[in-house]
């Protein structure tokens, strides 16, 4: 079975998971409004989902859980992450795994592009 899915081609595998296969520059794929955040699903599985993030400096994200497994994985720009009651400075290439239900909040201090991996 073909389908189209937030406008890549895609394909479902025996699993049923649905493969995205067309590689993306998420630089390319990054934008940002004047003053606030843009979010973009790049892939979707049956049980998974990885949306790319884009935070205008001095945009924040409120303290909030997700029932899901999460990662967050820095591809540009500075933050701060809050991880319970853990400050974690986001930058290139920091990876910050999450166990469900964990508080946590964004904030940008400079542009910041980073993808959201959802888990279960």
């Amino acid at each position: 079975m073909n389908k189209w899915q937030y406008g890549v081609y895609s394909v479902h595998n025996k699993w049923g998971a649905i493969m995205i296969n067309k590689h993306k520059n998420l630089f390319n794929e990054s934008t940002f409004t004047d003053d606030g955040i843009v979010t973009k699903v790049i892939a979707e599985t049956d049980s998974s989902k990885h949306i790319l993030f884009c935070m205008r400096s001095g945009t924040e994200i409120s303290e909030h859980t997700s029932t899901r497994e999460a990662f967050v994985t820095v591809l540009k720009g500075k933050g701060l992450f809050t991880l319970e009651d853990e400050e974690i400075e986001m930058t290139s290439g920091v990876f910050i795994p999450m166990e469900p239900n964990a508080k946590h909040a964004i904030r940008a201090e400079e542009d910041l592009i980073f993808i959201l991996g959802l888990v279960g």
